[in-house]
């Protein structure tokens, strides 16, 4: 998308769409589009656009945001409820401020969406004590104008959801938010996101994604109204996160990552320990590109007067007063908050040296069952192996053949290019920092190591780039390497899961035979997955007629129902696949 157009509210677009008449909503995919090759020019908080010679549209965001329809402007004759007002809604990025964490009192709260960056942390939210209430009848509604929104997206796929379908997304995400639903709310605007990413061909548009996202919005509305308790709490999320008290912090720097996000986010995280081994995270991330991604890790952090960078702080040390800290473990930037510089420790001096004795089935336990996903790996690099998104590091890692792959492709970022160096020095032995990446083989997102020729230093392999000259000269790769298992054939289930998301009902409902899939499935002890199978494709192609022998609608609901058991059948017995690979208990609750 060429056009430099500022966020608009999701409840913006959606009011706009919604005033449009049927002619116009059946042209507003090629509004969209056509807006998109029109010169633009911004002034201060104000867009304006040239329509045509005669006719221009201006946006004003005051603040950053576009926040009311008013806030909006058409010149031409059937303004306001002119197509040009809502394409430049749906054409703009989707405004995520009402996911932000609470802001402190005091200048510069280093506060980010969460839904932008799930790097921060996947722990789940704290619920509170005391039992909370019930689903309010407006909740209940908002989860079942959730659910259609999203039966008819999955229906049409990424093709088909154009932006009249987006924007009743949208309008349900601005009702599940007003109703307290803060969770499934920013799930629909993720999905939005993905359709749009995959709608402009945007490189940076993964189909795990869309289908996570969407998986993510029905089950929650699924599960919502018959919820109680904590589970209740849970579904319901938690708009902003509070930053409580938490007194003086000695810190030691850990690593660094730059954060590249879809939905229009950049800056960096920097990751810290304090002697007992809990994580502590500095981040600062806004609206940007990749520039910013490249750029953030040499801005000074904001948290009291230091002056250090983040790429600074992941090798010094910092001691804090009057710290607060949000669930998540990020640290607030208030007024009261004072923090100096201080001397840090390398990975394989105490504090952080503990990090990397915990077992690391321990580790993966923890990351599966709620923790920050980070794994501390000691490692020696065995060669490389080809996957589909490209080449991964082969290494030994506690008796297992783990892969090694890049945390982010955009070629701003070094982290492929580092890999392939590294790839090049078979037998190193590293400390490393990975994310752990759920699948039936041991994997992991390569984060950060520790120089191959000073194991005094490390490197952020988001942000440092690696010379043929750091690398030691190629040793013996050890041997004893074990072949890959025979992988149980759940990518069968998988990639019909996939398709729908991306091409919606149809395609699966083509003539054609999935008993010999379901009967594969079998053999391996995978009946429920087969049953899932025949299920989904039964739902895609069941269509009845009416006593005139006329075709009617598609029983949508019943597609969705059949699509979210079989995802969400994917995803657990992924879980169980990966667990089971790194020798972990997935059942185990986290270490605290």
């Amino acid at each position: 998308m060429s056009l430099d157009l500022p966020p608009v509210a999701p409840a913006v677009t959606a009011e706009l769409v919604q005033g449009l008449t049927p002619r116009l909503r059946k042209r507003l995919d090629a509004g969209v589009t056509k807006l998109a090759g029109r010169p633009s020019v911004r002034d201060g908080d104000t867009v304006r656009i040239a329509v045509d010679d005669d006719t221009h549209l201006e946006l004003h965001a005051p603040g950053g945001t576009v926040t009311s329809t008013d806030a909006i402007r058409c010149g031409c004759l059937l303004a306001p409820d002119c197509l040009h007002r809502a394409a430049a809604a749906s054409a703009a990025p989707i405004a995520d401020s009402d996911s932000e964490p609470e802001p402190e009192p005091g200048p510069g709260p280093q506060s980010i969406p969460d839904s932008a960056n799930k790097a921060l942390s996947t722990a789940p939210q704290p619920t509170s004590p005391t039992e909370p209430e019930p689903p309010t009848p407006d909740q209940h509604a908002a989860a079942q104008a959730m659910y259609d929104a999203a039966a008819a997206v999955l229906e049409a796929g990424t093709d088909g959801a154009g932006a009249v379908l987006q924007a009743e997304l949208l309008r349900a995400a601005h009702t599940a938010r007003i109703s307290g639903l803060p969770r499934i709310a920013a799930s629909a605007v993720a999905v939005v996101t993905q359709l749009r990413a995959a709608r402009r061909a945007d490189p940076a548009y993964r189909l795990a994604e869309l289908t996570a996202a969407l998986r993510e919005v029905l089950v929650t509305a699924h599960r919502l109204p018959g919820s109680t308790g904590s589970e209740l709490a849970t579904l319901r999320g938690t708009a902003r996160q509070p930053y409580a008290p938490d007194g003086s912090l000695r810190l030691y720097g850990l690593f660094s990552e730059p954060v590249l996000t879809a939905t229009g986010y950049a800056g960096a995280v920097t990751w810290t320990a304090d002697a007992e081994g809990r994580l502590y995270t500095v981040s600062d991330v806004v609206p940007g590109g990749p520039g910013r991604a490249v750029g953030a890790a040499d801005r000074a952090v904001r948290i009291g007067d230091t002056a250090l960078t983040h790429r600074e702080l992941s090798r010094a040390g910092l001691a804090v007063s009057g710290a607060t800290v949000s669930p998540t473990g990020r640290l607030g930037a208030g007024a009261g908050v004072r923090a100096v510089r201080a001397s840090g420790a390398a990975w394989r001096e105490d504090p952080l040296a503990g990090l990397w004795e915990l077992p690391v089935a321990d580790q993966v336990s923890r990351a599966l069952t709620g923790g920050d996903g980070l794994l501390f790996l000691d490692v020696t690099l065995t060669g490389t192996v080809r996957e589909a998104a490209g080449d991964c590091l082969l290494a030994h890692c506690d008796g297992l053949t783990l892969r090694l792959a890049a945390a982010h492709d955009h070629p701003a970022l070094p982290y492929r290019d580092n890999l392939r160096l590294l790839s090049a020095a078979p037998g190193t032995r590293l400390r490393v920092v990975a994310r752990l990446d759920p699948s039936p083989l041991p994997r992991a997102l390569l984060l950060a190591t520790d120089h191959p020729r000073d194991p005094g230093a490390h490197l952020d392999l988001g942000l440092d780039r690696l010379q043929h000259a750091d690398l030691p000269a190629p040793a013996m790769a050890p041997a004893g390497s074990s072949p890959a298992p025979d992988e149980a054939p759940l990518h069968l289930l998988r990639r019909r899961v996939h398709q729908a998301a991306s091409a919606g009902r149809r395609v699966l409902a083509f003539p054609g035979d999935s008993a010999t899939d379901s009967r594969r499935l079998g053999r391996y002890g995978l009946a429920c997955a087969g049953d899932l199978l025949d299920e989904l494709h039964s739902a895609a192609a069941d269509r009845s007629r009416d006593v005139f022998g006329r075709l009617v609608p598609a029983d949508i609901n019943r597609f969705a129902r059949a699509w979210l058991a079989a995802a969400h059948y994917t995803e657990e017995v992924d879980r169980s696949l990966c667990a089971a690979a790194w020798g972990a208990d997935p059942a185990l609750p986290p270490a605290p």
